[in-house]
């Protein structure tokens, strides 16, 4: 199967890539994140993959784009992980259905804190919308192995989801220049 795996960052795409390794399945990898804020923190986490791809011989297509107002424009102040993952998932099946790939899926789904059913739902929408198989696996049973996998190989952790509502929801409320808020 030639699978397409969304990467929201190293640490949860390492260990997805590692339990699909583990199925037989070769996944490529596809950074398209273009929810994250600040651009700096969208440097590191995309730099960190780049790493972890090399050292795990994984295929990495960079898909970069970042444009925070953009995004914010985009997403609505209730429903924005449901935009945000249509974003991210729609674009990934996309891509899978366009370059000749037989599934997808995304890294997003390691994570205890995400909207398992939403991320479900969305993904299954997207494959419809582009008749491409929607790959799925819940890999929470994973999180804990991958954190501490990510730990000792020296990865960078970030300490949110990735967009500015994320990030003032986890109490960084520093004062930013007008520059870095967009």
């Amino acid at each position: 199967m030639k699978l397409l795996l969304h990467a929201c960052c190293a640490p949860c795409s390492a260990e997805c890539a590692k339990a699909l390794r583990g199925e037989q399945i070769e996944p490529e990898l596809f950074w398209f994140n273009p929810n994250i804020h600040p651009s700096s923190e969208y440097e590191k986490r995309k730099e960190c993959l780049l790493v972890m791809t090399r050292e795990d011989k994984l295929r990495l297509i960079i898909h970069d784009e970042y444009n925070m107002r953009k995004f914010i424009s985009g997403a609505p102040l209730i429903e924005r992980c449901a935009y945000c993952y249509r974003l991210r998932l729609e674009k990934t099946a996309k891509i899978a259905s366009e370059t000749g790939y037989d599934a997808f899926s995304t890294s997003l789904l390691i994570s205890p804190y995400q909207n398992h059913e939403l991320l479900k739902k969305t993904a299954e929408e997207c494959a419809a919308l582009f008749n491409i198989e929607f790959l799925y696996r819940d890999f929470r049973t994973h999180y804990r192995e991958g954190q501490k996998n990510a730990r000792e190989r020296g990865f960078y952790m970030q300490k949110y989801c990735g967009c500015v509502f994320s990030q003032y929801e986890k109490g960084d409320r520093r004062p930013r220049t007008r520059e870095q808020n967009l």
